[in-house]
């Protein structure tokens, strides 16, 4: 058997969508997973889709994601140009389908737009509306095609497809499917702008290019037997195809640029952190063979195995993936973490605090990134809050035993010189015991004082090391003040 090799052939339209990500992912984990080849060709011949910028967002996110190409425009392996444009100024794809012409699987069809809009459309066997080509310009004599493309008439080159009959494709996930050739249209091969089409570049640079594996979404299930019929005009043999599963939101429509998390960019604006979104982007229609869940890239080359994909829609769960990102970041060694998550404690706090303390009590207890400001902008400033926070039924508190257990510990941490967390926390843990009280009868009514939050990021004695003594003392005195109204 031949070296797999797959390639990713995005067009430069804007932002990476995640099922275009999920796309190269699948397609890099094939051919690393058999140790082949991995491509990045550009097909850009719809050039009114063309977006500025739009290839170095290709390159950079293929980069971060770690999806490294071994052959593109930018790593010549002998099979370039690898932008599609290029490849049409040579001619390469006038040639072939003039090859088609030749051969009677082709035609020229110089149609306006008026007369292709008047053709009638029909329903396919699945419900869908079509308008397939009358096959008009097919009858044209050779004499009047010469005729007309000596006079600069506009055409487009179409391909000749059987009008009865069946046609079968073979597909890894879904099988074989079999359609009507009579709902099949002659497709356009060459546009009347001298581009060609994106279903016939694909199959000529696919073949040209050895390309052993197709992977790309199963919304082009449907025009797969178009691709068979052009191998089988070529004498060619097809590739392995692979479709993958529609991705969809939580409410079982395409994942769209609306819902804001559509695209790789959206989510690491989102806080989200690469590693996590190749993990759970890979699990969108595969699923191992074990209930693991954390994988990295290495590990995904070492165990992905596209026959364990899914015909079934994969749900983008936004939910799913935070709980995803928090593992990464439970697990991320410390200095990478407060490097990314610096930019957004700054955010909140401009007081001379120790910012890594900070970032040691919120690694564990946020999703993403931007939870963090709204998190800790106590520290900045204490909020006002209602002495129903010292209500507590588990802890047994109210706001009478919180504002007596507040006056007893006032003096003593007014005497405490050392407000580390260690000291502090062994400061309370003795009035504890010494009042025979539980650790959350004394822990709660504190932590309220000095964070004014329900929920905050770490303990009483973290936050107060924090803090400090001067500002931990003010906010203790407040809380007795409040309190005692």
């Amino acid at each position: 058997m031949s070296k797999v090799r797959t390639r990713f052939a995005p067009s430069p339209t804007g932002r990476m969508h995640v099922g275009n990500l999920r796309t190269a992912l699948y397609a890099y984990l094939i051919a690393k997973h058999e140790g082949g080849d991995f491509m990045l060709r550009i097909e850009d011949t719809d050039q009114e889709r063309f977006m500025d910028g739009a290839l170095e967002i290709i390159y950079r996110t293929l980069e971060k994601t770690g999806l490294i190409h071994d052959e593109g425009p930018d790593k010549d392996g002998g099979y370039g140009p690898y932008v599609q444009s290029e490849r049409n100024e040579s001619g390469l794809y006038l040639k072939y389908a003039k090859q088609l012409i030749e051969q009677g699987d082709a035609y020229y069809c110089f149609c306006d737009k008026e007369r292709l809009d008047s053709l009638k459309s029909t329903v396919s066997e699945s419900g869908t509306e079509i308008r397939v080509y009358d096959k008009h310009c097919l009858s044209l004599s050779k004499e009047e095609v010469e005729a007309n493309l000596a006079e600069g008439k506009p055409y487009v080159i179409r391909i000749n497809m059987p009008t009865e009959g069946t046609t079968t494709f073979h597909d890894e996930i879904y099988g074989d499917i079999t359609v009507n050739n009579a709902e099949l249209d002659d497709m356009i091969l060459i546009k009347s702008d001298g581009y060609p089409t994106y279903n016939f570049a694909n199959v000529i640079d696919d073949h040209l290019m050895n390309i052993t594996h197709v992977v790309r979404g199963n919304e082009y299930l449907s025009s797969a037997p178009k691709y068979n019929r052009l191998y089988e005009a070529f004498g060619w043999e097809p590739p392995v195809y692979v479709h993958c599963p529609l991705i969809t939101d939580e409410n079982h429509k395409k994942l769209s640029k609306r819902c804001g998390h559509s695209s790789y960019e959206d989510l690491i604006e989102q806080g989200f952190i690469s590693e996590a979104v190749v993990n759970y982007v890979a699990l969108l229609g595969w699923c191992p063979q074990d209930n693991q869940e954390i994988f990295s890239l290495e590990e995904l080359v070492k165990v992905f195995d596209f026959h364990h994909m899914s015909k079934s829609p994969a749900v983008f769960d936004i939910q799913k993936l935070k709980w995803m990102n928090s593992e990464y970041m439970k697990a991320m060694e410390f200095d990478t973490f407060y490097e990314m998550a610096l930019p957004y404690i700054q955010e909140a706090i401009t007081k001379d605090y120790d910012l890594k303390k900070i970032a040691a009590l919120v690694k564990t207890r946020i999703e993403v990134f931007p939870d963090i400001p709204g998190q800790i902008d106590f520290f900045e400033t204490l909020p006002e809050y209602d002495p129903s926070m010292y209500v507590h039924k588990k802890m047994k508190t109210n706001e009478e035993t919180s504002l007596e257990v507040l006056k007893d510990l006032l003096p003593i941490l007014e005497k405490q010189e050392d407000y580390s967390n260690d000291a502090l926390f062994a400061t309370l843990k003795e009035y504890v015991s010494e009042k025979g009280y539980k650790n959350g009868y004394v822990m709660w009514p504190v932590r309220t004082a000095v964070s004014g939050k329900q929920n905050t990021p770490g303990g009483a004695t973290e936050i107060m090391e924090v803090l400090g003594k001067e500002e931990s003392l003010d906010r203790i005195r407040k809380g007795i003040a409040l309190l005692e109204k």
